[in-house]
């Protein structure tokens, strides 16, 4: 592929815990393992815990590049070798959580240079419904929304794609489904996403797949360690993996329109 095909997935979710970031961090380390570039951005702004999750204490964030005080180069933090980066923000900065819509615009559009030096950018989103939520979502390429089997998963998970079909005319969004206990339970629960969305909202999302429970899972987050590093032959392990051959599938399905505009859809300052 073009050497600006990157894809820029956002993931998100309506309720928290419901394993987001985990996700983010292992399908970034899965495409690693690859062979791909990546890059996983902590979108979370204000309450980051990318760091927490990998056990590591970056010298800058992104309010350090905010500021001026470091550039945005050097406040990437390397996971592994040859293309496995951390862009992490700050926690308990309020500041950041409520940035207003220049700030935002201003920063990921400096940011835009950066991310063509790799071939996937997962922007680790906040759950809910906030308005930064809803902006970064609309930036990215690909959305995926992260939803576990119960009900309060399914109706905030309504309300997010809801609000962003609405207000920003996505229409487009793959579901994973998180702490599956089987293939069966989480078709059931995609079903029951995607025939409301079906009814009310006149769209289609598409089942990228599932991962199942895991004790291996807590096991990584208790450890710091991606669980495609710590277990790589567990179950939940062996479905990330092919989440992420998925996700390789979309990246050159979209390869000519990827080519053909920047990595993230930025609205003008």
């Amino acid at each position: 592929m073009a050497a600006n095909s990157t894809l820029s997935v956002a993931v998100l979710s309506g309720k928290g815990g419901v394993g987001k970031t985990n996700i983010s961090l292992n399908l970034a380390c899965a495409l690693h393992q690859a062979g791909f570039k990546a890059l996983l951005v902590d979108c979370d702004l204000g309450l980051a815990n990318l760091d927490v999750l990998l056990g590591i204490t970056p010298q800058g964030n992104l309010q350090n590049a905010l500021l001026g005080e470091m550039s945005l180069r050097d406040v990437l933090y390397p996971i592994a070798p040859h293309g496995f980066d951390v862009l992490p923000a700050a926690s308990g900065v309020p500041e950041l959580s409520e940035m207003k819509a220049e700030s935002r615009n201003a920063l990921l559009s400096r940011l835009e240079p950066l991310l063509g030096d790799y071939d996937y950018v997962f922007m680790d989103i906040g759950a809910g419904i906030s308005e930064t939520v809803q902006a970064f979502a609309a930036m990215a390429a690909a959305r995926i929304v992260v939803i576990t089997p119960e009900p309060t998963s399914l109706t905030d998970s309504y309300a997010l794609i809801k609000i962003l079909s609405g207000r920003h005319n996505l229409r487009d969004f793959l579901v994973l489904v998180n702490q599956a206990a089987s293939a069966g339970e989480a078709k059931a629960s995609f079903e029951k996403l995607a025939g409301a969305c079906r009814h009310f909202l006149h769209l289609e999302p598409v089942f990228l797949g599932h991962v199942r429970q895991d004790k291996k899972v807590s096991e990584a987050v208790c450890r710091q360690e991606p669980l495609l590093r710590y277990s790589p032959g567990c179950p939940a392990a062996r479905d990330l993996q092919g989440l992420a051959a998925a996700l390789q599938r979309a990246r050159l399905a979209m390869a000519d329109v990827l080519s053909q505009r920047n990595i993230l859809h930025v609205a003008p300052d």
